[in-house]
């Protein structure tokens, strides 16, 4: 009765830690990977005004014009380069969806840099394409180098995520030009996950935006906004593609929801800079309080750090945190090794001071 490719998913691991946290009793949770704080209430006040003024309704697909044309300005503030489409998406991972099912055709190759956001590789398998992973270990740098080894006549897609998740790494100027270099000469499309982007601690943010014309660049609202749960993101590419992901979302998520179209404007007017040094503070309580006793890599963006097990499993580690009313969620849920575990540090500042007592007691 099921479909066969339902067979090409599992449960996410993080849904069912999610799980397990609700039958603890007060676990310290450095699990979730989203924003401790509550949506700005500009932006609460913009969306219950939308409501009020009976902007309910069905938009059009592509989203409405006057935030279509808000974010457009911000990624191109010189204006876009020609041929640039944009869609406004049912969050970053809708935009995902969307996007693998234009471009993806059974036994299509996709990049993915491992370690990598969980979803990149199901929903690449449930397209039938094929995931190749790229490895990042031990230092988590995405490089052309890394990259080029791995392409072979039926590569189509690189994707990448900077700051990434899990590991908290971000490329450098250098690096990105490399890799869009590389993907030019082999003609792959680049498509750019870059949802953490304010998230950038030691240097301003690097984007691929606007760098070559093979790109497809996915962003929202969820993270820099804590609007996790009103599902709003962006996508801006090549008209070709555009147009196709517009297609599929008629006939899918229809449109983004209404009320947060219309308070994203307002949101993209807000200054979140704020948000931005707390999590460099709550990074840096992360950094000094684990380095002696763990192998780590120090994030340099995002709100996640991916430190090596001392021994045995990333799932005999979390097992035995769990036992020490810790949730973090194994490495084998983000990379094809199961070495390192992932710390989510979007928490007060007792929660990470709790986590961070527990883990160096363990070794």
């Amino acid at each position: 009765m099921i479909a066969r490719r339902m067979g090409k998913l599992d449960s996410s691991g993080i849904r069912k830690v999610f799980d397990l946290a609700r039958e603890m009793e007060n676990p310290v949770n450095l699990s979730i990977g989203q924003p401790h704080f509550d949506i700005p209430p500009e932006i609460k006040a913009a969306a219950i005004d939308s409501i009020n003024q009976g902007l309910n309704h069905y938009t059009v697909t592509q989203g409405i014009p006057e935030l279509r044309e808000a974010v457009m300005a911000q990624v191109f503030p010189k204006g876009p380069p020609p041929g640039q489409g944009i869609l406004i998406t049912s969050g970053t991972s809708g935009g995902l969806l969307l996007a693998f099912l234009a471009l993806i055709d059974p036994g299509d190759e996709v990049l993915i840099p491992d370690p990598y956001f969980v979803m990149y590789k199901h929903l690449v398998n449930l397209c039938d394409g094929k995931p190749v992973f790229v490895n990042t270990y031990p230092d988590f740098r995405l490089t052309a180098e890394r990259i080029e080894p791995c392409i072979t006549p039926k590569t189509k897609v690189l994707i990448t995520n900077s700051p990434a998740n899990p590991t908290g790494a971000v490329w450098t100027e250098t690096e990105v030009d490399e890799i869009i270099d590389l993907t030019q000469r082999h003609d792959l499309l680049l498509i750019s996950d870059e949802i953490y982007s304010v998230y950038t601690y030691d240097g301003p943010p690097v984007t691929a935006a606007g760098r070559c014309d093979r790109l497809l660049l996915l962003n929202g609202f969820s993270k820099s906004h804590a609007m996790t749960g009103w599902r709003l993101g962006f996508a801006i590419g090549p008209e070709e593609i555009i147009r196709e992901m517009t297609k599929l979302q008629q006939f899918s998520f229809v449109c983004a929801p209404s009320f947060a179209q219309h308070a994203a404007i307002e949101a993209l007017n807000l200054d979140t800079s704020n948000y931005v040094d707390e999590y460099r503070w709550k990074r840096d309580m992360i950094w000094d309080g684990l380095q002696d006793k763990y192998e780590l890599q120090r994030p340099e963006g995002a709100f996640y750090a991916f430190p090596k097990v001392p021994c045995g499993t990333g799932q005999e580690f979390v097992a035995e945190a769990i036992k020490n009313n810790l949730l973090v969620i194994p490495g084998e849920v983000f990379s094809e090794r199961d070495t390192h575990f992932r710390i989510a540090y979007a928490a007060d500042n007792e929660t990470i001071e709790q986590g961070i007592e527990i883990l160096n007691a363990m070794v």
